[in-house]
Parts: structure tokens; sequence; C-alpha cells
């Protein structure tokens, strides 16, 4: 099995340098590249073609945001994980727009950073429950009386916006299994339908296309 190829892109050098060090020194992962800006980032993405990205939220020349929405242009298949300072970042619901399968704040153990990059590698989202509870938040203070859902729902089964609007509410697959009493296997089918049909990349655009 070929090793997870990741890319770093964050402004500062010694943060860069340790994330490189755990990555490489941790056996399936691997480093293509340390990028000090967005637009490096970018660079050094289409070049690469890494299979993880850990992009710093706020950065010179080019932001993540804006370097995690070029990134998943050129590539489809292109995870970006965002690195922040704090779980209540204003960009948080700008960057999970812009493309970005999850969200990890900086100071977390190195352990739950290698697993994080696992996950989102495996094409699933990463929002930890404040992340959800914010989202969740930000949608009620904006959302307009008598909002409609998109039309991209209505192929949408009754059972899979069942699962939809529990996803968004930050369950996990165990969660919704013991939720729904169903097994493991028809929640996994369920989730897949809805990234199908709704053109998702992972698990954290499910929520912004619940929401929305």
């Amino acid at each position: 099995m070929n090793d997870i190829r990741v890319l770093v892109a964050d402004d500062q050098a010694l943060l860069r340098g340790s994330f490189r060090v755990l990555i490489d020194t941790t056996p399936g992962l691997t480093t293509v590249g340390e990028a000090a800006n967005g637009a490096e980032a970018v660079e050094l993405a289409r070049q690469e073609r890494p299979d993880v990205v850990l992009m710093d939220v706020r950065m010179p020349h080019l932001d993540g945001i804006e370097a995690t929405r070029q990134i998943c242009q050129q590539d489809e298949a292109a995870r970006v994980l965002m690195l922040t300072m704090f779980d209540l970042d204003d960009s948080v619901y700008a960057a999970l727009r812009a493309g970005a399968s999850g969200f990890l704040l900086k100071d977390v153990p190195p352990a739950e950073l290698l697993q994080a990059i696992r996950v989102v590698a495996a094409g699933e989202g990463l929002l930890a429950p404040s992340i959800t509870r914010r989202l969740i938040a930000e949608f009620a203070r904006t959302a307009e009386p008598g909002q409609t859902p998109l039309a991209g729902l209505d192929g949408v089964t009754d059972r899979e916006r069942e699962v939809l609007g529990l996803i968004a509410r930050g369950l996990s697959n165990e969660e919704i299994c013991a939720h729904l009493n169903v097994g493991r296997g028809t929640v996994k089918t369920h989730i897949g339908h809805l990234l199908a049909k709704l053109h998702a990349r992972d698990r954290a655009q499910l929520v912004i296309a619940a929401y929305e």
C-alpha cells in the first residue's frame, strides 16, 4: 500500500519542520513538500499532487482559504485539512465552502494529527463537535424565513434526508447506527448515495449541503 503523501503549508518554519519530522517518522505517511505561503502551496500542490494538504488558515501573499479553493479547483482528488489556532475561527465556513475537508487545532496531540491525516486521506470529513455547533449557530443566524431546501435534494430519499440531518448535527456513523437502529453497512451505503447525489467531496461538504 502506498504512503499517504502530505504537503505542509504554514508560514512558521518551526511548525512546518515539526510537522514534517512527525509525518516522515510515521509509517505509511510521507511529506512531499513545505510551503511558507498560500501561493507556494498552490504551486507545490499542482506539481506534487499530494493526497492531503495541511493548510494554515492565515498566511501571507495568499491566505489558506483562497489557496484551498485554487487547489481543490485544480485537483478534485485533493483533500485539505485546515490548521487553526482557534476552533471558533471566523474562517471555518468560508474554508469549508472553498473545499476544505476538515479543521484541526494546531495544539492537538501528535497522535490526533496523524489520525486526522489518515481520516481525511480516506475521503472522510473531519469536523469536531465544536466546529459543527458553530456551523449550526451561523446558519441559524443567517437563515432566511421560509427558506426552502436546495433543488438538489429532490432526488434524495426520506431515509437519506434523515441520515443527512444526523450528519449535520455532528453524529458519527456509530451514533447514526444507534439512532436509526440499523447496521454500519447500511449507514455507509446511505452516505455513499448522499455523496453521489449531492456531488459532495466528503462528510464536511454534506454538512454544508444540509444547512444550505
